[in-house]
This record gives structure tokens, sequence and C-alpha cells, in this order.
């Protein structure tokens, strides 16, 4: 025997219907591909060092960007980070990559070979800056680095150009008044461990697993970079106001109660070329965005990838594609 239904409820229950359909709609037009074809082909993406984010974030980029489009190959290059990202994005040798923007900014200031082609595609996250000693070095402040042996980056990374610029806002010479070292995150956490250095910088997300390995076997801290050494950095000229003071939280290298230290950070931003296709921009920049939770939950500092962030892009303007997708979400 059939059972009727109140026509109150029937009307209820097709409206209903029709919300979820609506609601399944939504979600379906967030996650499937932009077209009916993914674009397919290569692109090149240059990462960074071993151990670091960069790579970390690429590696598994690429593999959303493989789900979303299967018949495009994605090459990762590893380098030595920022300032060499820039460069090749800009002359062509990698087609996509993250890079730092008071490296972005540097590069464009120094008028490097393809600059005024560089496009952003998306903010990212913030890059902490870490100056790690042995937990019981004498080490207290970034004036006390002189003398000492110390790791400021791989030559053409964006540590190295932080270091720089922090080491004489103390008053010291990178080359002349320290010895330093060209370890980055992949040699720096083992040589501080052996003693061969004394201090090494970092300047990468939260947590970074080549300290987060070196947590494990050696008590490290770090030194403080307090909000006026950050104002004595912005007198140094306009790539320098890319960093702002924060706090950088010992617990998210396991320190039980650990302390916040004063440092200071600076944004990442995902670089293309004006002359990118406009279509796979639109599909890569898309994939970023709703891959956030999936890659977040390998590295941690890929959640703080948001929509409402995403599109300030400084010191680059946006890629037309790029500023498609945006448009094409805004509510």
């Amino acid at each position: 025997m059939s059972t009727a239904f109140p026509r109150t409820g029937t009307r209820r229950a097709l409206q209903g219907a029709a919300a979820g359909a609506v609601a399944l709609g939504l979600l379906l037009w967030w996650l499937l591909p932009l077209g009916e074809e993914p674009p397919r082909g290569s692109i090149t993406f240059s990462t960074g060092t071993p151990r670091g984010v960069y790579q970390e974030y690429g590696t598994l980029l690429r593999s959303e960007l493989s789900r979303d489009m299967p018949d495009l190959k994605v090459r990762l290059m590893t380098s030595d980070g920022s300032q060499e990202n820039v460069a090749r994005v800009a002359t062509g040798e990698a087609d996509f990559t993250i890079a730092a923007a008071d490296a972005v900014e540097t590069y464009e200031l120094n008028e490097g070979p393809g600059a005024d082609g560089l496009r952003g595609v998306a903010r990212l996250y913030d890059d902490y800056v870490h100056l790690v000693v042995p937990r019981d070095s004498g080490i207290d402040s970034v004036g006390d680095l002189r003398g000492r042996r110390v790791a400021i980056g791989l030559p053409h990374s964006g540590v190295r150009l932080i270091a720089t610029r922090v080491l004489k806002a103390a008053g010291i010479d990178a080359q002349q008044d320290i010895t330093p070292m060209s370890d980055g995150i992949d040699t720096g956490p083992a040589r501080l461990r052996r003693g061969e250095i004394e201090a090494f910088f970092w300047s990468g997300g939260l947590p970074t697993d080549g300290l987060l390995g070196l947590a494990k076997k050696f008590e490290f801290r770090f030194v403080p970079i307090d909000a006026d050494f950050v104002t004595e950095l912005h007198r140094q000229g306009p790539a320098t106001h890319h960093y702002r003071a924060t706090s950088l939280p010992e617990s998210a290298y396991g320190a039980r109660g650990g302390a916040t230290v004063p440092t200071m950070a600076v944004s990442n931003v995902l670089i293309t070329r004006k002359d990118m296709d406009p279509e796979l921009t639109e599909w890569v920049t898309r994939t970023v965005i709703k891959s956030r939770d999936g890659i977040g939950a390998h590295v941690h500092s890929a959640q703080l990838v948001d929509l409402r962030t995403a599109i300030y892009t400084d010191p680059l303007p946006l890629h037309d594609g790029a500023r498609r997708y945006y448009r094409s979400v805004k509510p």
C-alpha cells in the first residue's frame, strides 16, 4: 500500500532536494576541471634544496597537478633557492617556481634578464627566518656572530640574501667579519651538530623537515631578531620592506613549553612568465588553491594558502590566467 505525504512535507522535500542539488553542483564546480580538455604537454618547476619546504611542496604539487592534468608532464629541478628560482623563470629555464618576495623584487631592481616578464600566480605562505645555534652556545644576538663560523646559505639562495642583510644591519660584513659557510638546510644542521659551524641561517616555512630531524638528535635554540632590528633592515632599500616582524615558536620543533622568539618573515609567491599559456596557468592556479588541505597535511605551512590572500602577489602583477581564475571564483 502506498503512503500519501502531506503537501507541505512534499514541498519541503522538493525544496531540500533542490538545495542539495545546488550544493552538489557548487561542490563539483569547485572540484572538477575548468574545461573539457585539460592542458597537456610539459612544464619545468624549480623547487629548492633537499629537506627544504620548496622541494617538499613542489613534489606534492606535482602529484596534485597530475591528477587534474594527467597529460601534463611536470619536471622538478632542485635549486639553491629563491634567487636561482627567480632567474630560472625569468630566463625561460623553468616555467613555474616559488620564490620569496624580497628575492623577486631584488631581481627586478637589479634589472635581471627577463625581469619585466615575471608574473605572479599565487601568494602561498610565509618564510620565517631561523638563526640557529647550539643550546649551550654563547651567541645570544646577531652581533655575537662576529668572528664566528656561520652558514649563510647557498650562493643563489634567498637565505644568502637575507643573512647578508641581517648581518649588515648588525654592522657585520658577511665576507670579512665572520667565516662564511655556504650551507643550506640540507647540510647545515649536521655540520652544526658536529661543531663544524657555530650558527646557521635558514629561511623557510614552519616547520622545516631539516630542523625537525635535527631536533631529534641535538639540542638547539633560536637567536632573536627583534622588531627594532627589522626596522633597521627596512632602511637598506625597497626590497627589504617585504620583511615583517613576527615570532618563531620553538614548540614548532618539539620543544616542550618552548618560548616564542622574535624574528622576521617574508611571503612566498608562486611565479611564472607573462608568456605562459593563460589556460594552463588558470588550471595550475586552481590546483594550487584546491589542493591546500591535501598538501597541508604533509607541509604544514601550505595550510596558510588562502583564496582571499592568494591574489596579493606583490611585487609582481598577476598573470592573466591566474586573474581569470580568481575572477571566476569571486563571490
